[in-house]
């Protein structure tokens, strides 16, 4: 005995084309799901579980190069929602270097840290390596006693005593910076 169904016939047909012809649902997660799972997973195993500001910081010299890891170094990582952003604490006079060099500078950090840094802020001052302070300004020299009277004979046509102070300040300095 063969089993009939108890819905209409016209439905039932109804039904199958619309069965035919509509998409279901993937029952598996998808593939990008599966990306951003290893993802996640590879960044908090990777490189001896540093973080990645520890892990830039101690892989500095070899991620910026000689140059740039003389006068530069990682200070902050902020998260941002479009990424993460690196900030470079920098001496004054190397900043327009870095600033320069930054888009190829920020790929490499990116590549490093786990690829998505996004931007890098750079931020002027001394850099501290262990206990020595990085300024890079040079010791003024000692001026020798005739440049010291050259300056003083050069100012004191100057009547008022302060101009004149300035002055001679001024002309110790430029020539103590030689």
């Amino acid at each position: 005995m063969v089993q009939r169904s108890t819905l209409d016939p016209l439905e039932e047909a109804r039904a199958l084309v619309k069965l035919r012809y509509s998409r279901a649902r993937a029952l598996h997660a998808s593939m990008k799901q599966l990306g951003l799972t290893a993802d996640r997973v590879s960044r908090k195993a990777g490189s001896a579980k540093l973080p990645p500001l520890k892990l830039l910081q101690a892989r500095w010299r070899q991620i910026a190069g000689d140059q740039i890891w003389r006068y530069s170094q990682p200070e902050k990582l902020t998260s941002t929602k479009d990424g993460r952003v690196l900030t470079l604490k920098v001496i004054p006079q190397a900043a327009p270097l870095v600033q320069h060099q930054s888009e190829t500078l920020r790929q490499r950090i990116s590549v490093a840290a786990g690829g998505d840094i996004t931007a890098i802020r750079i931020v002027q001052g001394p850099i501290q390596r262990g206990a020595e302070t990085i300024a890079w300004r040079r010791p003024p020299r000692a001026l020798t006693a005739d440049e010291k009277a050259v300056i003083d004979s050069k100012a004191a046509p100057i009547e008022n005593p302060r101009l004149r102070a300035a002055i001679v300040a001024l002309g110790k300095a430029v020539l103590s910076a030689d």
